[in-house]
């Protein structure tokens, strides 16, 4: 048995030695492509140049036509030197390997056009050769001979590579996503649309990276049951990314199961299957930052012309990110529905403030004409009364100021004709509003309120307790106030900060006119070219500034969104589709059923069509078994989802021995020599820069998270710090240490302190059988 366990143990290191050197490989294969890319885009620059100094020549001949001329060539070139300029950087993203098509027609582009494989493509022994490579970029490139060495992702050619699924591949075996930095290639990361089948390109059997990886082991695993298990992983994750969009498509499944993929390649799905309708943009709303990064990777190329905006919840107000977070009963009264009644009272209150003027005093008619505290008070109730945000209702108070000093001047019962009267009224308007006294108390009085400006007003404890009297207790009263004066915002705020806006409103701002280079005008050319070629970068900057709303919207991990945090994104898809994508039993919100409310009232009288993934391919049963027991806890009777493999290595379970710290750098340094990938380390959330401070030293492979940052994530292996902690933090926390123990791919490790109860084996209380 021990030569037995020596010769495994042999085997397993040899393949990691051996997927290490694939890995290398193939980013090195990629590396070589995007070097001669960049040869040739050098090139090109070069000849744009060429041609602007030519154009520039043909200015000395002097005659009208060879002046036209120029300016066009100059025009031309200078729109083609500037686009190879702005998109020179990061532009790789993508690679798709073909079979033979059923034609052999090539178009604009250079590739193949053919969609369907050639008959005979797959031979009988479910082999293949690969035909064609295409790599997928913001812009095309042609070599010398104009073969295509990067495809402009628009192109049709690049279609496959958003709408192929393991359903309906067509001609594509393998999908690669390319992560590069500059001019370095970082990363490579597979999908296999053919897993059953062997493909072979330049002679050599295709190398897959990845999870694409371990979806061609399943498939191509001896046992007819693996593979009808992948059959049904592909069979339901294909079925809603194709789903209609008309309506609210509603996305569930346990760790695991594919969800955010499936809401990734959805996005792409809709948007080529049809752009114009989709114009309107796609959001992409997930829980962490984190996410996002991970999230961008998968699909780069989506943002775009400003087609598709991928954000993180907190970053969802323009010009505000959340660095902060909130504890766990603050998140609740933050969180919460009732903070809405707290908001609308702030922002009314907030107009009190900046020591507003209890006296108005003009003069008209030769009369002095006075507004005593009390009336003012009246006018401003009559004037909130309406609906209209508050920065909107200036100009009602306005007229209602007005009003009440045309009633004081007692000009109305001096003048009986109606014509004469409104006349008279009119001229009175225009010399009261032209006094500097007047609209200098009316800046005072009712001043442009900010959404910052009314939440520093709420960092205010006593202020705060009237404005959110019978709302917040006292505690939370306390709580919120505190947590309001620090530098920063939370995920909260962010939310309380959009809300403020819908409620304040801003008035209407006069657009600035777009300026020409003076450069032009001196040429002629701000005919040709009033304004400086937009790069699609600064498009796209643009467009995600100007909008508000989209055509579709994806939410990501929907079972952490609070009832706040659902009317902001509900506002961002007014008249859009929605893609749903969540999992009850991972929530992080202490009361679900009020989150259930907000969210309903966000999607409206839209229909629903539910979708469930039952499939969990990330982690080995021993892995999925573990994280079992506590969903038993967290939500008894809800099914876990069926893990496709098993790898025989059991979680490892240790105990604190001389330091939490000590134990933990150790635990991760052991998993860093098991696994070539990444190592996350999941601890509670006040522990969070104490344990990137244990990890320091141990490389870029290890990462330190606070238990709510590891949602949605995934690595090679992980180190789940005291099961106790992290399910003590909140009402959700079980929920929460669900989520921890379905992060790791290959092997997990539980530290276990006093506070977990460790039996003599070091398993904590709440894994126990």
């Amino acid at each position: 048995m021990a030569a037995q366990a020596q010769q495994e143990t042999a085997v397993d290191s040899v393949q990691d030695a051996s997927h290490d050197s694939v890995r290398d490989r193939e980013i090195s294969v990629e590396q070589e492509h995007l070097d001669r890319v960049y040869r040739r885009l050098e090139e090109k620059i070069h000849e744009a140049q060429f041609l602007m100094h030519d154009a520039a020549k043909r200015g000395q001949v002097g005659t009208p036509g060879a002046l036209a001329e120029r300016d066009a060539q100059v025009f031309r070139a200078g729109v083609h030197l500037s686009r190879l300029n702005n998109e020179f950087e990061d532009f790789l993203f993508g690679r798709i390997d073909l079979l033979p098509g059923k034609d052999g027609k090539k178009g604009p582009d250079g590739a193949y056009t053919a969609v369907e494989p050639a008959e005979g493509a797959v031979r009988p022994d479910n082999t293949a050769d690969i035909a064609e490579t295409l790599h997928i970029g913001r812009i095309g490139v042609l070599d010398e001979d104009y073969a295509p060495l990067v495809i402009d992702w628009r192109a049709p050619a690049a279609a496959p590579f958003y709408r192929s699924t393991p359903v309906d591949p067509g001609r594509v075996v393998r999908r690669r996503v390319i992560r590069s930095k500059g001019r370095r290639v970082l990363g490579v990361e597979d999908d296999l649309m053919r897993p059953e089948l062997k493909a072979f390109l330049h002679g050599r059997e295709l190398p897959v990276i990845g999870d694409g990886a371990l979806m061609a082991a399943l498939g191509r695993a001896r046992s007819h049951t693996m593979r009808d298990i992948v059959a049904s992983i592909q069979a339901e994750q294909d079925l809603v990314i194709r789903a209609p969009a008309a309506s609210v498509t509603y996305v569930e499944g346990g760790p695991g199961t594919g969800k955010t993929a499936v809401a990734l390649h959805r996005a792409a799905y809709l948007l080529y299957q049809d752009r114009r309708r989709y114009a309107g943009g796609i959001l992409i709303v997930s829980p962490t930052p984190l996410l996002v990064a991970y999230t961008e990777g998968v699909l780069p190329s989506l943002g775009e012309e400003g087609q598709v905006a991928i954000r993180a919840i907190g970053s969802l107000v323009e010009g505000a990110e959340a660095t902060l977070y909130d504890s766990p009963s603050t998140a609740r009264a933050k969180g919460s529905s009732r903070m809405l009644k707290v908001l609308r009272k702030a922002a009314r209150g907030a107009l009190e403030l900046n020591d507003s003027p209890a006296r108005l005093r003009v003069v008209a008619f030769g009369r002095r004409l006075e507004l005593e505290a009390e009336e003012l008070e009246r006018i401003r109730r009559n004037a909130l009364g309406g609906t209209a945000p508050v920065n909107l209702l200036r100009p009602r108070a306005r007229k209602l100021l007005l009003d009440a000093l045309w009633d004081k001047s007692g000009a109305t019962a001096r003048h009986t004709d109606p014509e004469l009267a409104a006349e008279l009224r009119s001229s009175f308007d225009e010399d009261i509003t032209s006094e500097d006294d007047f609209l200098a108390f009316l800046d005072a009085w009712w001043p442009e309120l900010t959404p910052r400006a009314v939440l520093r007003a709420m960092a205010d404890e006593r202020r705060l307790g009237r404005w959110a009297r019978r709302v917040l207790n006292p505690g939370e009263v306390r709580k919120v106030a505190r947590s309001l004066r620090r530098d920063g915002h939370s995920v909260h705020d962010i939310a309380m900060l959009d809300e403020l806006q819908a409620i304040l409103g801003s008035p209407a701002r006069p657009r600035k006119k777009r300026e020409i280079d003076p450069l032009d005008q001196l040429t002629g050319l701000e005919e040709l070219m009033p304004v400086r070629e937009e790069s699609q970068r600064e498009r796209a900057e643009r467009l995600a500034q100007e909008r508000v709303e989209y055509a579709h919207v994806i939410v990501d991990e929907a079972q952490d969104l609070t009832p706040m945090q659902w009317r902001m994104v509900g506002r961002r898809g007014r008249h859009a589709t929605w893609t749903v994508v969540g999992d009850p039993a991972q929530s992080s919100w202490s009361d679900p059923e009020e989150a259930a409310e907000a969210r309903d009232e966000a999607l409206g009288t839209r229909p629903r069509r539910r979708f469930q993934l039952t499939v969990n391919y990330r982690n080995p049963a021993e892995i999925a078994d573990l994280a079992a027991k506590v969903l038993a806890l967290a939500m008894p009777g809800s099914p876990s989802p069926k893990a496709v493999r098993s790898t025989g290595v059991e979680p490892r379970f240790t105990t604190v021995r001389d330091s939490l710290a000590g134990t933990v750098r150790a635990a991760a340094a052991r998993l860093l020599d098991q696994v070539d990938g990444t190592v996350g380390v999941v601890v509670a959330m006040r522990r969070r820069e104490e344990a990137r401070r244990w990890l320091a030293g141990l490389g870029d492979r290890v990462v330190a998270l606070g238990s709510l940052e590891a949602k949605g994530l995934e690595y090679d292996a992980t180190v789940v710090v005291s099961p106790a902690e992290i399910a003590d933090e909140s009402p959700a926390g079980l929920r929460v240490l669900y989520v921890a123990l379905t992060r790791a791919t290959q092997q997990l490790t539980i530290v276990s302190g006093e506070r977990d109860e460790p039996d003599a084996h070091g398993v904590p209380d709440l894994l126990r059988d």
